[in-house]
């Protein structure tokens, strides 16, 4: 990741050893919280690429982790083994992704954001009414593992924490790419960046597909972990307002700030959800609402500021300090 600082990846490299040793060293609740902090990372980190990078305020995440969902869930129904069910799933989401992107990336602004909003509030509609093959209102039940508790637990922590890792590394790759180059050419000025000639085009579905492609499988993953699915559950707004929560939180268009954001979210969600439960939402969005207003660029601003404070300049000699 060669935006990020030697202290940046050191931290980094520590932490994911840290949240490596969960199996081992903690019990079944910080494996949950371990679990659940791999599946908002990943939310996170691919919004950022389209959102971050190319700032497009997309609301598109609860879609494709719908889809993605549905998609886990009915292939194995007939009989598809997890991993490739979960592969196939990421594979519906991009397919759905370059599809939507053609559709609709040439509004801009809150016209874009409106659109991409629309799209899971469509895709609940359809899986509601499409009751032979969803199961409609009823939900969906997946089939049940046949192994243990604890073995199911273990299995859903490195599921979601590899997709996660992934995750990251599809940000740091994007980051240094051309492609990563012409998503801030567009963020920055995209008319201008047409008339030089990038391709803002492709370079905006692109990232868009990216930007889907790993939150499907996380729809699929999240499918076999509840066993139960239904419209108004997977295709949740706040599946899509989470995630760009966590970005802005953490520092958005860059490598390691989403999933920063993510764990200081589910830190925050943790805490306001066992001390506040009747309020929990109205205090956790002031939380938010304050810290965002008071570091518009993120924690990890803060935290780069403090590993890498520059030297006070020192007068030359002869001149006046």
């Amino acid at each position: 990741m060669k935006h990020t600082s030697l202290p940046m990846t050191v931290l980094t490299a520590l932490v994911v050893v840290a949240l490596a040793a969960l199996p081992i060293l903690g019990d079944n609740y910080l494996l949950r919280l371990g679990t659940m902090f791999g599946m908002y990372a990943t939310l996170a980190l691919s919004w950022n690429i389209i959102g971050g990078y190319a700032g497009y305020p997309s609301f598109a995440t609860a879609a494709f982790f719908g889809l993605g969902a549905y998609s886990g869930a009915l292939l194995q129904g007939v009989g598809w083994p997890l991993p490739l069910a979960w592969l196939a799933a990421c594979g519906v989401a991009a397919l759905f992704a370059a599809l939507l992107g053609l559709a609709i990336l040439h509004l801009k602004g809150h016209y874009f954001a409106i659109a991409s909003l629309v799209v899971a509030e469509v895709l609940v509609e359809v899986a509601t009414s499409w009751t032979d093959l969803t199961g409609g209102g009823m939900g969906l039940n997946l089939p049940i593992l046949r192994i243990s508790i604890d073995a199911q637990a273990r299995l859903f922590f490195w599921s979601f924490y590899s997709l996660a890792v992934l995750a990251l590394l599809l940000n740091g790759w994007v980051a240094g790419s051309r492609l990563g180059f012409g998503l801030r050419c567009i963020r920055q000025n995209e008319d201008a960046a047409s008339m030089v000639g990038v391709n803002t085009t492709l370079y905006k579905v692109s990232g868009f597909v990216l930007s889907a492609l790993l939150v499907g499988g996380a729809g699929a993953m999240y499918a076999s972990w509840v066993f139960y699915i239904e419209p108004p559950d997977v295709f949740n707004v706040l599946l899509s307002v989470k995630p760009i929560v966590m970005a802005l939180l953490g520092g958005a268009g860059t490598v390691l700030g989403p999933a920063l954001g993510a764990g200081v979210f589910l830190a925050m969600e943790e805490l306001v959800w066992r001390n506040f439960l009747d309020v929990h939402s109205g205090i956790l969005g002031l939380i938010i609402v304050v810290l965002i207003f008071f570091l518009p660029n993120g924690l990890l601003g803060v935290v780069r500021r403090r590993l890498k404070a520059p030297p006070t300049p020192q007068p030359v000699s002869g001149e006046s300090p």
